[in-house]
């Protein structure tokens, strides 16, 4: 019996022995994870991870960079070839400070490459698109007007652009025009004998090549609403009628903007005409559909709130810490007067301060207070809005694209829906913007540059600033001549555009983990 007992408890010494061995040699390899494969086993795919995440790697509290970087856009593109070239060029840091610039070269790709070894005509381009951009806001208006017209006529708009020189015509004379609105059928007749109609001889030809167009008489007849608003906007088509190339493209654009879901049908043209008179504010909102879809539903509070953009930029940052509110609107009318005692508020006590000392702000928010909620439920696109600085500042100061959403709300309910028609309209809104004012105020050298990249030009018109920031910086461009198939084949790829389109996208490309992830693929 006891040698029995004596065989039993060495049995247990060793069986304790190899469980010691065993959690040793686990906790071993967690900590020193073996090389190369194991015999036999077939390893997962696995996202990157970076070895070691040192100090200098992100700032404390801020894991964007980390969160993008375990995405399935930068999953696609870190394996490959394109991007990693791309991002192994030293100026490639310099050419993502600019994400919005890079995302809208990626639409044309041949031009940008083409203009990146042109540094003279890129600068001239950008500058110009700068200043046309910096138009008085009486300027803005009349545009904005004109906008809407081609926006909800834009089959009709589209037609008279391929003809610039019958279209020029109209414009020098829109009074001439008018009429037809009422009787289409007598300006196809009217064109087609030209000569005897002293506001068309000077251009007979022009016109009579737009008669014999089927689709574009049957676009006027189908919109004859366009000749009206032609003289109504008589200046602004004027304006744009000075440069062919740059108007066909941007009436190309702007049709196929409003085509996506038959949006014309679903706007009218106060909606078309708040769009393009805040174009900067609702293309920020554009690039966070989400967001944006919260502020459609719930424009009255949200307009209040822009009214105080530090108080409004403080919520965006931490939605979660607001959402309580939603229950209790009196409690945030509290809290806010004496801010300083809570923590989410008391960065910028004032501003909350002064939040909660409006009346009519608070009656809008205590009135909607679903609009805390509706933060917190899109946490996420506000975040990525209020780290977009310049966007935000763009939203948030301007009251009148809050207002535009209460009196439209039910026009841009139905484009928040569509995000991708809602962001092509925003764009074009801004781009009309600029060429209209460029046409009146360009360099002689950036009026040849437009006339040469029309395309270019319009796409520099959405993202005049950022442009602008990249015209400055020759290390980026040049990086983009070096590479010009590579961004070619990725302009090719949604996921580059995904993954370009993110806020963290300028800090990733610094980040040494990132660094890291393109030397091991």
């Amino acid at each position: 019996m006891a040698a029995k007992l004596s065989n039993n408890a060495k049995m247990g010494v060793a069986a304790a022995c190899l469980a010691v061995v065993a959690v040793g040699a686990y906790s071993i390899g967690r900590v020193f994870p073996p090389i190369g494969e194991s015999a036999g086993t077939i390893a997962p795919a696995e996202r990157y991870q970076s070895a070691q995440v040192g100090a200098g790697d992100i700032t404390l509290g801020d894991n964007s960079v980390p969160l993008l970087m375990q995405t399935d856009a930068f999953e696609t593109m870190i394996h490959d070839a394109s991007f990693r070239a791309l991002a192994r060029d030293a100026g490639f840091a310099a050419l993502a400070q600019n994400p919005q610039a890079l995302v809208a070269m990626a639409r044309d790709p041949q031009a940008f490459t083409a203009l990146a070894r042109n540094p003279q005509a890129f600068q001239a381009l950008a500058s110009g698109v700068q200043a046309a951009a910096a138009q008085s806001a009486a300027a803005q208006g009349v545009n904005a007007q004109a906008f809407a017209a081609m926006a909800r006529y834009p089959q009709a708009f589209a037609a008279f652009s391929r003809y610039p020189q019958a279209f020029q015509a109209m414009a020098r004379n829109p009074q001439a025009f008018a009429a037809y609105a009422s009787n289409p059928q007598a300006f196809a007749a009217d064109a087609r004998s030209p000569q005897g109609h002293v506001a068309m001889a000077h251009d007979a030809q022009a016109f009579q090549a737009l008669a014999n167009d089927a689709q574009a008489m049957s676009a006027l007849a189908a919109n004859a609403q366009a000749f009206q608003a032609l003289g109504a906007n008589a200046q602004a088509f004027q304006a744009l009628a000075r440069n062919p190339q740059a108007f066909q493209a941007l009436a190309a654009n702007v049709n196929a903007a409003t085509a996506q879901a038959g949006i014309a049908q679903g706007m009218n043209a106060q909606a078309f005409q708040a769009l393009a008179a805040n174009a900067q504010a609702f293309q920020a909102l554009a690039m966070q559909p989400q967001a944006f879809a919260a502020m459609a539903q719930h424009p009255q509070a949200f307009a209040a709130l822009a009214r105080y953009p530090q108080a409004f930029a403080a919520m965006a940052r931490n939605p979660q810490a607001f959402a309580a509110y939603g229950r209790n609107p009196q409690a945030f009318a509290a809290d806010a007067r004496s801010a300083q005692g809570h923590v989410a508020m008391a960065r910028d006590a004032q501003a909350f301060q002064a939040l909660a000392g409006d009346a009519q702000a608070m009656s809008a928010l205590a009135a909607d207070a679903q609009a805390f909620q509706a933060l917190a439920a899109n946490a996420q696109a506000f975040q990525a809005l209020a780290a977009n600085a310049q966007a935000f500042q763009a939203l948030a100061s301007n009251v009148q694209a809050f207002q535009a959403l209460g009196a439209n709300a039910q026009a841009f309910q139905a484009l928040a829906r569509n995000p991708q028609a809602f962001q092509a309209l925003a764009g074009q809104a801004q781009a009309f913007q600029v060429q209209a004012g460029a046409a009146q105020g360009l360099s002689a050298q950036a009026m040849q540059a437009l006339a040469q990249n029309p395309q270019a030009f319009a796409a520099m018109a959405q993202a005049p600033q950022a442009f602008a920031a990249l015209a400055r910086n020759p290390q980026a461009f040049q990086a983009l001549a070096r590479n010009a198939e590579a961004f070619t084949a990725l302009a090719r790829q949604p996921a580059f555009a995904a993954l370009a389109s993110q806020p963290a996208f300028a800090a990733m490309a610094q980040n040494p983990s990132f660094a890291a992830a393109v030397r091991a693929n």
